[in-house]
């Protein structure tokens, strides 16, 4: 497929992950991808520029988006992936790591679409997609703060959404089950027993898998795709059927 021929596509968080690998596949499909990031250990497959950016930071963030600007003359799409997670309920994370949290996953979603929105609007196939999780929709044990955050992110994409319709700007989100990523990988390492760790997890999403990083950039590349038009306000589950499907 070409159907991002000719796009200029940035990618927060796109270092690893989620992010890499829809930098990885956006390319494979004609874009020129611009990989944000808080840092590079090593360059990025799907990368046509590499950009430091801290979302939580306004001044990192405009930097970013001026950058890709002047190296590619305009952008088109922009993938909010950056994020960060928490684990716990309730009386789990003070109030520091609140803030911190919800910096990084919601207002770091608005300190980059705010700096990106000129050069979207003057795209005539622009779009946006934000990174949510099933968790903004399914109540899952011991992840109060990251709930919390990716709550806000479904309601921000909707508030976006309408807010931005009659700029030519679509806004969508894509809410992956628990993934296969570096982050969850780092969560088994922290448990007591991380096979046992694994295995519940797996267990909780009907297919019995962790959904990978491949099929989430899959659904972000059809949410991006200007194949897609007349697709705006919604949120696409990759979740192994945890959100809709009961086998009990």
């Amino acid at each position: 497929m070409n159907d991002f021929d000719g796009l200029t596509v940035a990618i927060t968080g796109g270092a690893g992950g989620i992010g890499a690998a829809t930098a990885a596949l956006l390319l494979e499909r004609g874009a020129r991808v611009a990989v944000l990031d808080r840092v590079f250990g090593q360059v990025v497959a799907g990368a046509s520029l590499q950009v430091p950016c801290d979302v939580s930071r306004t001044d990192s963030a405009d930097t970013a988006i001026r950058t890709v600007a002047e190296e590619f003359g305009g952008l088109d799409v922009l993938i909010n992936n950056a994020g960060i997670g928490a684990v716990g309920d309730i009386t789990a994370n003070d109030d520091v790591e609140w803030h911190r949290v919800l910096d990084v996953n919601v207002v770091g979603i608005a300190r980059v679409t705010r700096a990106a929105l000129p050069l979207l609007r003057s795209s005539e196939r622009a779009a946006i997609v934000n990174t949510c999780s099933v968790v903004a929709s399914v109540g899952v044990p011991q992840r109060a703060l990251y709930s919390a955050s990716k709550g806000a992110v479904l309601a921000l994409t909707l508030a976006m959404a309408a807010d931005h319709l009659r700029d030519g700007v679509r806004v969508n989100c894509v809410a992956p089950g628990t993934a296969d990523t570096p982050w969850v990988q780092r969560l088994l390492d922290q448990a007591e027993d991380a096979k046992a760790a694994a295995a519940a997890l797996r267990a909780r999403q009907p297919m019995g898998r962790l959904v990978s990083a491949d099929e989430v950039a899959q659904a972000i590349a059809y949410l991006a795709s200007p194949l897609s038009g007349s697709t705006t306000g919604t949120m696409l589950a990759v979740d192994g059927g945890m959100a809709g499907i009961r086998l009990s």
